[in-house]
């Protein structure tokens, strides 16, 4: 069941170095807060998984936090490439990173056959494509039924999965409204699950078209307003475009990308937190 506590707490009890995790969101939702916590909190060797990994796990990755990554199509969405993930890849620095890339219906189907509780996921998909040359995870299997060969990936089973999300209630009942991407697949395949969320109310006064997370499918909540910027959050703040224009020439140079790092995550102070807070909803 949901326990509400911090997000230092949250993390502590919850993301272990060597641990399979996934920090979920899909352009919207994503949880930056709880990335750059782990990053104060030193976690390390850790196997990352995700739909479009962009500018959170290009930091992660930059900041030696990762051994492998597990995703479908990196880049900065609108902008560019992820420079910390292809130095890694290129040049192994600050280390050489493993990863295994997928499709994107192949990610959201493993983390359907995790959330199942089943061993692999079936799709049509992969047909005429080469990353099976690669990725030795990309098998096939022929239906006990028809005879048609058919795709085959491992289902994705997180040690952890981190989330935004806009409302928690008292109860430890969450609600994601908007893009929500494969948010509930994730935690629903996850051993654990923490959740930032915008607030906590005494009623979620869900729509029933909503997307929501009974709390006993979450290990923990916390209250952190502005917990997916330079992403955005239906209803409460937009995406944050020059945030993402500009990463590309913070992450451009190994040194200037450390220093930002530094001052923006590893030495952030809760009033600069608050402050940004201020500005985001004045901006909605």
């Amino acid at each position: 069941m949901a326990q509400f506590m911090t997000l230092p707490e949250a993390v502590a009890q919850n993301l272990t170095t060597g641990d399979t995790a996934a920090f979920e969101g899909f352009t919207h939702l994503i949880p930056h807060a709880s990335a750059h916590e782990a990053l104060r909190q030193g976690v390390k060797d850790l196997t990352l998984v995700r739909m479009t990994p962009d500018l959170v796990y290009d930091q992660m990755i930059g900041m030696g936090a990762v051994r492998k990554l597990i995703f479908s199509y990196a880049g900065n969405p609108g902008v560019g490439l992820l420079r910390r993930l292809r130095d890694s890849v290129e040049n192994g620095w600050p280390h050489a990173l493993e990863i295994e890339e997928h499709s994107h219906a192949a990610m959201a189907n493993a983390y359907e056959a995790g959330a199942a509780g089943l061993p692999f996921a079936v799709l049509r998909g992969y047909k005429g494509a080469e990353l099976a040359r690669v990725n030795p995870n990309i098998r096939s299997v022929t239906c006990p039924f028809t005879g048609e060969v058919l795709a085959a990936v491992p289902a994705i089973r997180p040690d952890v999965t981190f989330i935004h999300a806009q409302k928690a209630d008292r109860k430890g009942n969450v609600l994601i409204e908007g893009i929500v991407g494969v948010q509930k697949e994730a935690v629903l395949a996850a051993k654990r699950a923490v959740v930032t969320v915008e607030e906590i109310v005494d009623d979620l006064d869900a729509h029933p078209n909503a997307c929501v997370l009974p709390g006993w499918t979450v290990s923990a909540i916390c209250l952190v307003p502005g917990g997916a910027h330079p992403s955005y959050a239906h209803g409460y703040y937009p995406r944050d475009n020059a945030s993402y224009i500009a990463w590309d020439k913070i992450a451009a140079d190994r040194d200037t990308f450390l220093a930002w790092m530094k001052q923006n995550v590893l030495d952030a102070r809760p009033e600069d937190f608050d402050d940004r807070v201020s500005h985001l909803r004045s901006r909605s």
